[in-house]
């Protein structure tokens, strides 16, 4: 028996920030799908087609698609057109909620900058494990005074551009939100409160008379650590597994991305794009909304 067509959406986004997605360039990949209804969700960034094809079917559009408009900087996603407004998003924070590294950002004051950023570097690649990776890395920033960390707060933490766009968005729709990060509570209860998000979790910094002990609170919040935050956020909700969105760029993300109902690769490290259902890498963060069939003029935040 042939299976059925099914509902899906293709989805074009570009950086808002960048070059504007052309009409032309939309025309030629709704063109690829066949019968498509096509709607604009933001005039020069994101546009978006329904159609119906059988699954096995939706790569092979995909890829048809990606080659269709060349080296145009622009994200292209396919997906089940049913649920795609998710109830849950949870998102990993250094290089995804922000552009930095806090750990990074730290050593940097100690002068050992470079030593502590290969180590992030091989464990967001997946090439060592993540949490010797960040005992590793605290133990070199021993003696740090506590109050370094506001100072780069104040100083160097960023949110990533759309970062409380897509937090305030998914809220004002009724969607709860989870900041997990592998670094430390000291930046997530801050980075939290800036984007907007409704929980946060992470590592504890071991503090001792005002400096850092070179540890955090065992066990090390991690890979396992993020997923099993995701599975108890979604049953405390009573959520369905397709109800939920995870999104982050590092190894220690991959979990969580594999467990939602959608998981996105964010400007990711090669071994995240391979495992998330979605690839942004050109769009911002606001490109989660797209997704998600909202339209700019839904945006808040």
């Amino acid at each position: 028996m042939t299976p059925s067509p099914i509902p899906l959406v293709l989805t074009l986004i570009a950086n808002p920030a960048g070059p504007p997605l052309q009409v032309d360039t939309a025309s030629i990949a709704f063109a690829r799908v066949p019968n498509g209804s096509p709607r604009w969700l933001d005039v020069g960034v994101a546009a978006e087609v329904a159609f119906h094809v059988r699954a096995s079917e939706a790569t092979a559009i995909e890829d048809d698609v990606r080659a269709a408009i060349g080296a145009a900087p622009l994200d292209v996603v396919v997906q089940p057109a049913q649920g795609r407004r998710k109830k849950l998003l949870v998102a990993d924070m250094d290089s995804t909620i922000i552009g930095q590294e806090c750990v990074d950002e730290l050593a940097e004051r100690m002068g050992i900058g470079a030593e502590v950023a290969a180590i992030t570097g091989r464990s967001m690649r997946g090439e060592v494990a993540f949490e010797p990776a960040l005992r590793e890395r605290v133990a070199l920033l021993a003696g740090m005074p506590e109050a370094i960390i506001a100072e780069v707060i104040a100083e160097r933490v960023r949110l990533m551009p759309g970062a409380k766009t897509l937090i305030g968005t998914m809220r004002a729709h009724g969607a709860t939100t989870a900041l997990l990060s592998g670094g430390f509570t000291a930046f997530t209860g801050a980075v939290a409160a800036m984007a907007g998000f409704d929980h946060h979790r992470a590592n504890t910094l071991v503090i001792a008379e005002g400096k850092l002990a070179g540890t955090v609170v065992e066990p090390v919040f991690g890979r396992s650590g993020k997923l099993a935050a995701l599975r108890e956020l979604r049953e405390a909700l009573g959520l369905d597994r397709s109800e939920t969105m995870a999104v982050g760029d590092g190894a220690n993300d991959i979990a969580m991305i594999e467990e939602a109902g959608l998981g996105v690769a964010f400007h990711g490290k090669p071994v995240v794009a391979a495992a998330a259902d979605v690839r942004i890498e050109h769009g911002d963060l606001t490109a989660l909304l797209y997704l998600q069939g909202y339209s700019r003029a839904e945006f808040a935040g």
